[in-house]
């Protein structure tokens, strides 16, 4: 018989019930015993919804307080020393210090996870970690399971891919110098073993172990790890799952059909090129699960293909044919049951988790029973397919004309840098140094209450308007009485900076739950962008020419870049996603040109998922880069050279991109380097970065308020790698998710410490 698995579930529920947990607790409104209540029920109602779609084994491990790679590092026993905690007997609110803080202590640092918009904690590892055990969370959640008659299937990261990912603390200091922490792998291993040995004695049958780093082009010496390491986890009695996803591990599957492992994981949907390297070095008694649900998009599978496809390969393996998503479900929403708002025509082109494990349920049926078995579901989504294909609202024929006349000068600066910078220092008259924001300011309860009740009819929308106004005014007011040199409108009116701008282009529709996690409590609810883009009218002119109009400083407009808009999208799959990418630049193109017709001298086209979305191997590289600058640079080019455009990225590793990034020609890029102590910054000055760079010198992910002399010392770092003169003073990211005292606090820091280097004195120290 099929057997029907998921490799993981979205943890923050479908009303995002866990996130207003964690912020009811951080913020000493609830107890421990409620957060801990509401993670216990989520658990179960999760793992009901996978028992009634027919899953043989419930997962066990994809739900975590905060993030799963943090507590795997807890359960291991391989915490941050500088904060001095005892794994095994960690608090959740140490935990949460971990993740978050504390007023001694930055957070530990974060990062995307490969190419998705989800952020992990990254381990923070040293020649003295010991790996000697630390929570028993894990085993807590596996007996939980079992006391309610279910099959619990453990989830953990695998031992290669933990020490990949994570970092040895202090790379920059000599004591660090040359230590690979590859050679903590026989130490890891140990502890690795102890966990097994827990779930064997607990009776559990089948552990997943994900090793998504197979995807990857791994050094020989990593590729050279796995057959030792594995050799010391094999366990009597209990079968290990080795699981890739996100790209294709063909040319490591004779290396991985070695291994002492009972089963893999592979993705069908990112790679289907791999399934004929994987069926010839499959060990004859190896269970083969194929990834045939889209884990990380939401629309609707082909059943009536895929179930044909699948039928030769059960005739082939039969019962070691396990079928799964492609990946773990955390990157999609829970459940379309709740969507009322959302257009009934493309509701019905869509999958959410629940229902992709309803699909895996028809998959699993029809290849047990027939497809006979099956008829009615199998004609109920061919015939949405076919809707879907035959809609009129897909293809707009002013957009495909425009993608035509799309030319190399499009994308093209009049002058190169040097010139530009002459004409904006010129025009702008800004100090050394300069300070500024990323763009937005806390949305509080207010706002979220006003806009809540402008969608509800509650509130007229001149009334909207002017409280959104009102706020406008209060953030300018603040920042002049801060004294930031280049001043943001603070965005307000915008519930996220993608759906924000979606809401006002075509082609995209939007849901009422469909929130994912990024990190921690923070959700997204990506938009579904299933048609041509196209901007019917200006979208942030008018808004942006009030706020220039409340005072004599700059005034930054603020975009999102086209990258972004399409990686932080569900993305149609239709079409070619640079197609996609060119049609978003156009639509922003036109608003950049407006805002600049509009007077506004600085122009910010965030683009925090450029480096997320390159593809997981090297040799995709070059397509993905040329096509992705190409759309950024036609979204930028059509100002004036004393324009200044700005761009933003998040937390990611740049160094290996950097053609790349100054390839896109912004005058200003501002990055995330705070929790890296500005490590990240190293790569820009040895590949001599030419043009302006902001590092943000606090870290936005957390409540902690750096000091003063914190900053400075950081600015000091950076002044090391970039020369002062091209330096930016800037937080990591917007400030959307703080609370007023601690921004005002941090920003007034901020401010002070660029002007103690503007003296001189703090530079040369």
């Amino acid at each position: 018989m099929t057997h029907a698995h998921t490799l993981g579930f979205p943890r923050m529920g479908a009303h995002r019930e866990l996130k207003f947990a964690l912020e009811s607790f951080w913020r000493g409104d609830s107890s421990e015993a409620q957060l801990r209540d509401t993670g216990r029920t989520l658990r179960q109602r999760h793992w009901a919804l996978q028992r009634e779609a027919g899953l043989a084994q419930v997962a066990v491990g994809d739900f975590a307080w905060y993030d799963t790679t943090l507590t795997l590092a807890a359960t291991l026993g391989a915490l941050p020393a500088r904060f001095g905690f005892d794994a095994k007997r960690l608090t959740l609110s140490q935990y949460f210090e971990l993740a978050r803080g504390r007023a001694d202590q930055p957070a530990m640092e974060m990062t995307k996870w490969f190419d998705t918009n989800y952020h992990y904690l990254v381990p923070e590892l040293s020649a003295d970690t010991a790996f000697d055990g630390g929570v028993d969370w894990l085993f807590d959640e596996v007996d939980e399971a079992l006391a309610q008659g279910l099959v619990p299937k453990p989830v953990i990261l695998g031992p290669i891919s933990f020490l990949w990912l994570s970092k040895v603390h202090g790379a920059q200091s000599a004591a660090s110098a040359g230590f690979d922490r590859l050679s903590l792998l026989p130490r890891l291993v140990q502890a690795y073993r102890r966990l097994l040995a827990g779930f064997q004695q607990r009776g559990v049958q089948w552990v997943q172990v994900d090793e998504p780093v197979l995807c990857l082009d791994l050094p020989a010496d990593w590729l050279a790890a796995f057959q030792p390491a594995y050799d010391e986890l094999a366990t009597p009695g209990l079968k290990l799952l080795l699981a890739t996803y996100f790209d294709t591990a063909a040319d490591h599957a004779v290396l991985a059909a070695q291994l002492p492992v009972q089963g893999f994981h592979i993705d069908l949907v990112r790679a289907p090129q791999q399934l004929d390297a994987w069926l010839a070095a499959l060990p004859p008694q190896a269970v083969l699960s194929v990834g045939v649900v889209d884990g990380r998009n939401i629309w609707r599978s082909d059943l009536g293909r895929i179930l044909a496809w699948l039928q030769p390969l059960q005739a082939r393996l039969g019962d070691r044919l396990w079928i799964a998503p492609s990946c773990s479900l955390l990157h999609v929403p829970v459940t379309l049951a709740h969507e009322v708002k959302l257009d009934a025509e493309v509701r019905s082109w869509l999958a959410f988790a629940t229902e992709k494990i309803g699909e895996l349920k028809v998959l699993a049926q029809g290849l047990r029973d027939g497809v006979d078995s099956v008829a009615e579901a199998l004609q109920a989504n061919a015939q949405a397919l076919a809707a879907r294909r035959a809609s009129g609202r897909v293809t707009n024929p002013v957009v495909q004309k425009r993608l035509q006349r799309i030319s190399a000068d499009m994308a093209q600066r009049h002058s190169p840098f040097v010139q530009r910078q002459a004409a904006q220092r010129e025009a702008l008259q800004l100090p050394p140094l300069p300070t500024t924001t990323i763009g937005s300011f806390p949305q509080t309860a207010e706002i979220r209450q006003a806009r809540a009740a402008w969608r509800r009819g509650e509130l007229s929308a001149t009334d909207y308007l002017q409280r959104m106004r009102a706020e406008i005014e209060a953030v300018v007011r603040k920042q002049e009485e801060l004294g930031l040199d280049v001043l943001v409108h603070g965005e307000a009116e915008r519930n996220d900076m993608v759906e924000y701008f979606g809401e006002q282009l075509w082609g995209y529709a939007f849901t009422d739950n469909g929130w994912v996690q990024s990190y921690g409590s923070r959700c997204v609810k990506p938009p579904v962008l299933y048609g041509d883009v196209f901007r019917p009218e200006a979208m942030t002119v008018e808004t942006t020419r009030y706020a220039q109009s409340l005072t004599t400083r700059h005034m930054k407009g603020m975009l999102t870049g086209p990258v972004t808009m399409l990686q932080w999208s569900f993305v149609r799959d239709d079409q070619p996603r640079d197609t996609t990418a060119l049609q978003l630049a156009l639509a922003i193109r036109d608003e950049v040109s407006d805002l600049e017709q509009a007077g506004i001298r600085i122009v910010q086209i965030d683009e925090p998922a450029f480096r997320e979305g390159l593809p997981l191997r090297r040799t995709d590289w070059p397509r993905y880069l040329d096509w992705a600058v190409q759309a950024f640079k036609v979204s930028a080019c059509s100002v004036r050279d004393d324009t200044q455009i700005h761009t933003h990225m998040c937390y990611s590793e740049f160094n290996d991109i950097l053609p790349a990034i100054a390839a896109l020609d912004a005058d200003v890029i501002t990055i995330e380097t705070s929790r890296s102590a500005m490590e990240l910054l190293d790569g820009f000055g040895a590949f001599d970065y030419p043009n302006e760079i902001g590092p943000g010198v606090y870290d936005i992910h957390s409540p902690r308020v750096p000091s003063v002399d914190a900053m400075v010392r950081l600015l000091q770092r950076a002044a090391e790698v970039i020369p002062a003169e091209r330096l930016w003073v800037n937080p990591d990211c917007g400030l959307k998710t703080r609370g007023w005292p601690e921004t005002e606090a941090a920003l007034r820091n901020m401010v002070q410490a660029a002007q103690r280097l503007r003296e001189g004195s703090a530079l040369a120290a």
